[in-house]
């Protein structure tokens, strides 16, 4: 009976593309939302899913507008990442101008975004088509070449782009990260592209989960001592923590 309720939520899923934690309750009124929590656990350990605030949608819906590398990134160390959109979220204010990169993080985070008033930027395709589905906010995607790892654009003209257009907040993330060589990810033209971008904002957030910490990827974009606030998960390190307060920077 378990085994066949959870196929029938995968089922729901992937006809629907997303659903709430009401709306499945609705379609399973015999079920408590504890066992249908525990369901979308399950599915998600399958890799059927991707749990997200308030409820959870297919892979197959990710899978639309992701290319398999990035869908891939997308269902993993998920908890993590909805923990970080999460805390990112909260700090973006009504009228604000900012950047967020094409990660699979920054994906979460467009998903959590309060639909306010703001103005975006934005390297990456998923997170422009998600963002597009709320109606305050002004969406603006940069072209260029197309990398497909994490379905992200760049291009060596993004500094020109970038003349005349004004944001005061950038929140991006890596994918790899260690005291003595920054934050780095596997694009040498986003790696150009994420520089300007850091140099140009007022304000630098870096969303960083625990499972990049030690890890290196080929290009470096940024130095600890350039972000402002760092905003991470539970497992983070607290020693860790303690060298990014030393440099005064804050970490959520």
């Amino acid at each position: 009976m378990k085994r066949e309720r959870i196929l029938e939520i995968a089922e729901l899923l992937n006809k629907r593309g997303k659903l709430t934690l009401e709306q499945l309750e609705e379609a399973f009124p015999q079920v408590s939302q504890m066992t249908l929590r525990r369901d979308l656990f399950q599915l998600e350990e399958e890799g059927k899913i991707i749990r997200v605030r308030g409820g959870a949608m297919s892979v197959h819906e990710v899978q639309k507008n992701s290319g398999e590398p990035y869908t891939k990134k997308t269902t993993i160390h998920t908890d993590e990442k909805i923990v970080i959109a999460n805390k990112a979220a909260e700090l973006i204010d009504e009228g604000a101008s900012i950047f967020i990169d094409g990660g699979s993080t920054a994906l979460y985070l467009a998903k959590e975004m309060p639909d306010i008033v703001c103005n975006v930027f934005t390297n990456g395709l998923a997170v422009a088509t998600e963002l597009a589905k709320k109606k305050n906010v002004v969406v603006n995607l940069l072209g260029g070449q197309l990398i497909k790892d994490n379905l992200s654009t760049a291009s060596s003209f993004s500094s020109l782009y970038f003349t005349d257009t004004n944001f005061e907040l950038a929140i991006i993330s890596a994918a790899a990260f260690t005291p003595e060589n920054g934050f780095s990810c596997n694009s040498q033209v986003e790696a150009e592209l994420l520089r300007v971008i850091c140099k140009k904002a007022k304000f630098l957030y870096m969303m960083l989960d625990s499972s990049k910490i030690g890890k290196i990827k080929p290009y470096t974009f940024v130095r600890p001592e350039d972000i402002n606030v760092l905003i991470t998960d539970d497992e983070f390190p607290d020693a860790l923590k303690e060298q990014f307060k030393v440099m005064n920077i804050v970490v959520i």
